[in-house]
């Protein structure tokens, strides 16, 4: 296994190597100095790769930072690799976290994600009903989507609150006091997070903050974390204050990780890079390549490591523009700031 060493965003320093890369690069998100070398991407189905040069190595990260694994491999065989990479040993009733997504969106596909499913002891696939209609607003209906995608073949489906909303209290938050998440969320002993990493109309950006905050909360909670914690559970999902919005995610996030005591992780998948999330049955067609996965066991440093390569990527201004336009970083910073993870971290390449 080789391993890079690449804290926290060093999307400046690689966008300059970039290979043909003839455009101005965005700004990056952050300023700590750092390098890569992640090998030139293969792509799933979609857009053809953009292969990226390889920066001389420069000191930055420290060596206790979070490790974020990288494969370049789209397929079911390195997603289970990544998945092994992170050596985990979930014991309990396992839960597998994931966006069902809308029909007509880019949501993660059954044989991308049924591999690692299927090595898993007894999962359940568990999801929570939106709060914004579509046809995942209604149990029932939410239950068909997961079957129509594929989802009921992998494993059992449990909309985790088909039965209501438990609460989880918030440590140190400046917007929320409490959470409300699914009531079967009570159920489990561990969380695998598996994200598809894309932008969101709302937040800027989708991925592992987002799934166990907004993905985890009930259509009740959702509305909560929407309105920066000013409504109550009847608070305007539409009319809060877009950073109170942001760093509630985050908090809620926090509270989940709490309640969990370390019994989680996060997988990121880094295809499809619309602009929109799997909320949005009739998604912007992607406009650059697809990169890889990403895996780790801190959820702001995976999807810190996930900016830093859209930023780095020459096709990304697309994406890069839709997390600007929203504020989005915020969620990173906030998140940082009051302990959910880290910004800076080690990207290590499992494909030698």
């Amino acid at each position: 296994m080789k391993q890079h060493w690449f804290p926290k965003a060093a999307a400046l320093l690689l966008a300059a190597t970039l290979a043909g890369c003839g455009a101005a690069q965005p700004t990056p998100p952050s300023a700590t100095p750092a390098a890569t070398e992640p090998p030139a991407v293969t792509a799933s189905p979609a857009p053809e790769q953009t292969p990226v040069a390889d920066p001389a190595p420069e000191s930055g990260a420290a060596a206790g930072d979070p490790v974020v694994y990288m494969t370049t491999d789209l397929t079911a065989r390195g997603l289970v690799n990544i998945y092994n990479a992170l050596d985990a040993a979930p014991e309990g009733r396992i839960a597998v976290k994931l966006s069902t997504g809308e029909p007509g969106s880019n949501y993660l596909r059954p044989e991308l994600i049924g591999d690692l499913v299927g090595s898993l002891h007894e999962p359940t696939i568990v999801e929570c009903n939106t709060a914004y209609g579509g046809q995942r607003a209604n149990t029932a209906m939410h239950y068909q989507v997961a079957e129509d995608h594929g989802y009921t073949a992998l494993a059992p489906v449990d909309i985790m609150d088909e039965e209501g909303s438990m609460t989880l209290p918030v440590e140190g938050g400046s917007n929320l006091t409490e959470n409300y998440v699914g009531s079967h969320f009570a159920n489990y002993d561990y969380f695998i997070v598996l994200s598809h990493f894309k932008g969101h109309s709302m937040a800027g950006y989708g991925g592992a903050i987002k799934n166990i905050s907004i993905g985890i909360a009930s259509s009740e909670g959702k509305a909560h974390i929407h309105s920066g914690g000013t409504g109550g559970t009847g608070g305007s999902m539409w009319g809060g204050d877009q950073d109170a919005f942001l760093g509630s995610m985050a908090e809620a996030g926090k509270s989940v990780v709490n309640a969990l005591d370390g019994n989680i992780l996060y997988i990121n998948v880094m295809n499809r890079l619309s602009v929109d999330c799997d909320c949005d049955g009739n998604p912007a067609e992607p406009d650059m390549h697809d990169i890889g996965i990403l895996a780790s066991y801190d959820p702001v440093a995976v999807d810190q490591a996930c900016i830093d390569l859209v930023y780095a990527a020459e096709d990304g201004g697309s994406l890069v523009q839709r997390i600007e336009s929203r504020n989005g970083l915020r969620t990173l910073e906030h998140a940082e700031a009051i302990g959910l993870g880290s910004r800076s971290y080690q990207l290590v390449s499992i494909d030698g």
